[in-house]
């Protein structure tokens, strides 16, 4: 596909071609706009998907207040999805609190195999949750018996705990059915189901008692009644008495699951005037421990399934474990409950009948389950291994049936915790990296975005990483993904060294001209040697000062700083006198030094002629032609600083050159490099830099 970018970020126009099924190379140094490419994409593709306005964020600030120059992406519509590799990510999804990858379960374990195992499972002890779920007041008996025990409050040793609704409710006897003295004429608001909101309303108006002797709400004499009205507030607490009306509903709803010698003690005990006994506490803590257990034994039947048979070898025993004995339950030994626990007992029954299989069907899913745990463990802890890092990963069950990926260090036992703080800044963006590739394949995006991600580096740590991702089976090999990086060794590796190794990506180099992008595709024979590129740069049919360029560089790279490099030295810094460093001491070149040295240049430059090119550096004017002459950047970076190596400058052109010399004179040494003649690495705002002393030149 070709996406072209309009107005984002330093990008006016742009180009760039991204081909289906494979790993695309982008080439550039930085600055180029490589995280634009990304970005722009990532935001063309959620506007689309989204209605959102995510590309508006990139406008250049130049066009800020031009309506007219939109940021755009066109030939993007068949990307649907975009999964990113970048700072963002690593922060958001990477090193979490107890779990090396957020939500390592659903990407290393749960695939489309796991979920048709469980689904098997599930199919065969789908009988018993049918079976509950057809009746209905299961349900409610288990919301019902829920909301009694919470009532209790937390759980104590001896007694029912003091805050808890049992307690404020009955502390003081059931003063609603039995109400107290110089209070009955109240009876229909204190036994009214609502009487808690009555009570309430009579506290607000208590404070206006005192305004005056007339009913702060029909204006009747009330002076003989006011210790009467206090009392209500006095002896009744609307909090405690909404929890009383609670607690006697439940205890009508769940009558029928009472026995009778139980359901009578119950009725005995809430009707009770004077509050609870000890004894009948501890009554009461029998009923409700009975409640809870019975109340597990239902809610274990309704969860039954592989997470909670996979821990055992023998289904069959366990399942009979889930049966219900409803003698051991004297306090809910009810016609009503019996039928409620036949129901999950004949259903465990028709599960025993299929134990067998279903003993297979969990043994089965438990080999899965190990088996990717080994397999993804294994690929992860062989990178680790191939580069050089001293720790291993284990996917780890959580106690809930899920899985999460634990750091583990070599020679050690327990997981290392708050993975984050131990790890270096380049071990962490490896592991991120091995984990974003996991996570990458099983979201299965359109495009795959690698945003300069290995060029931080050793070699070893970038082959490992490179071959991880882009050659080994569970990889992104035959998936679309965009890399985009300042870092020639990928290109070198998979396009030069290991074709054998590598499916061929396609590679290109990316240059910015003045907010313009364009590429160019790398094919293998642009992947030369260093020496290779200079030697054959020397047959080019440009100037003889342009192709000392790269002689000179020859010598320097091949540690060749004999006479032949003293000549040349000499020539770009315009002497007449030459001169040579001899251990240390700089002195005069002697007359056969010189000659040597000549005479091994001619060897390469059959016309080189010293004096001639000498005159030609000390003449500006003719420099300066020859400068503009120049169309590659790398030459002319050269040619500008052989005009300005005996000019003074400013501070602020000392600080360009110094910027200059050391970002772009020394450049990249690797053995194999793209011929600057063809390749502009050179960037062209560095040039424009040159362009502005060259010109002021009288």
């Amino acid at each position: 596909m070709i996406i072209d970018i309009l107005n984002c970020n330093n990008i006016d126009q742009g180009t760039v071609e991204i081909k289906d099924g494979l790993l695309n190379i982008k080439y550039a140094i930085n600055g180029t706009g490589k995280s634009t490419i990304s970005k722009a994409i990532c935001a063309a593709v959620s506007d689309k998907k989204n209605g959102g306005n995510e590309l508006l964020k990139l406008k250049p600030f130049k066009h800020l207040i031009d309506e007219t120059k939109k940021p755009t992406v066109n030939g993007a519509d068949s990307i649907a999805s975009v999964k990113v590799f970048d700072e963002s990510y690593i922060s958001e999804f990477v090193f979490q609190t107890d779990d090396l990858l957020k939500g390592s379960f659903d990407i290393f374990i749960r695939n489309d195999k796991y979920d048709e195992g469980l689904k098997e499972i599930e199919q065969r002890v789908d009988t018993i949750k049918k079976m509950l779920a057809a009746d209905q007041e299961i349900t409610a008996l288990i919301a019902d018996f829920n909301e009694l025990s919470s009532n209790f409050g937390k759980p104590t040793k001896t007694g029912i705990h003091g805050s808890s609704n049992v307690a404020k409710a009955l502390k003081g006897g059931n003063k609603m059915q039995h109400i107290p003295l110089g209070l009955e004429g109240y009876k229909s608001y204190i036994q009214h189901p609502e009487n808690y909101k009555w009570m309430q309303w009579q506290i607000d108006g208590k404070s206006y008692l005192d305004v005056s002797t007339d009913c702060p709400y029909c204006t009747n004499d009330i002076q003989d009644k006011k210790e009467t009205i206090k009392k209500v507030s006095e002896v009744y607490e609307p909090k405690n008495i909404q929890n009383l009306n609670k607690l006697v509903s439940v205890f009508k709803r769940l009558s029928n699951y009472f026995s009778d010698d139980t359901k009578n003690k119950i009725n005995e005990f809430v009707a009770n005037v004077d509050g609870y006994s000890d004894d009948q506490v501890e009554y009461f803590r029998e009923v409700n421990n009975q409640i809870g257990l019975l109340n597990g034994k239902f809610l274990k039947a309704q969860q039954l399934g592989f997470l909670s048979l996979k821990d055992v070898d023998k289904v069959m025993d366990e399942l009979k474990g889930y049966k219900i004995d409803i003698g051991l339950y004297h306090h809910l030994n009810s016609k009503v409950t019996k039928e409620k626990v036949d129901i999950v007992n004949n259903a465990i029954d028709e599960v025993l009948k299929e134990a067998g299989e279903l003993q297979g069907c969990i043994n089965k899913q438990k080999a899965l389950i190990e088996k990717l745990v080994k397999e993804n463990c294994l690929q992860i802890n062989a990178f680790l291994r191939n580069a050089g890092y001293r720790y291993n990963v284990n996917l780890v069950e959580d106690g809930q049936g899920k899985h999460k990926l634990k750091l583990i260090l070599l020679d050690a036992t327990a997981d290392v915790g708050e993975a984050k703080s131990h790890l270096s800044f380049g071990e962490r963006n490896a592991f991120a990296l091995v984990l974003f590739m996991f996570d990458a394949l099983k979201a299965s995006p359109d495009l795959i975005i690698l945003d300069d991600p290995i060029s931080s580096f050793d070699k070893n740590k970038k082959y490992a990483i490179v071959d991880m991702l882009f050659r080994a089976n569970n990889s992104f090999r035959g998936k679309t993904v965009l890399l985009l990086t300042h870092d020639f060794d990928p290109v070198v590796d998979m396009i030069y060294q290991h074709t054998d190794r590598f499916e061929k990506p396609f590679a290109t180099f990316i240059e910015n001209n003045k907010s313009v992008l364009s590429e160019k595709e790398i094919a293998k024979t642009d992947v030369k040697s260093f020496i290779d590129i200079h030697l054959e740069n020397l047959n080019l049919p440009i100037g003889e000062l342009n192709k000392l360029v790269y002689l000179r560089r020859y010598y320097e790279v091949t540690n060749n700083k004999k006479l032949e490099f003293a000549v040349l030295s000499n020539l770009f810094h315009k002497r007449s006198q030459l001169t040579l460093h001899d251990s240390g001491v700089l002195r005069e070149m002697t007359p056969e030094e010189i000659n040597s040295g000549i005479d091994g240049i001619k060897e390469k430059l059959l016309t080189f002629d010293y004096p001639a090119l000498l005159n030609l550096t000390v003449d500006d004017a003719a420099m300066k032609s020859l400068y503009e002459a120049t169309t590659n950047n790398y030459e002319k970076l050269h040619i500008y600083r052989i005009i300005f190596d005996d000019k003074e400058l400013d501070i602020e052109s000392l600080v360009i050159q110094k910027f200059i010399n050391e970002a772009f004179h020394i450049e990249n040494n690797s053995i194999y490099q793209l011929n600057p003649t063809k390749f502009p690495v050179v960037p062209q705002y560095v040039i424009d830099e040159c362009d502005k002393f060259v010109n002021a030149l009288s």
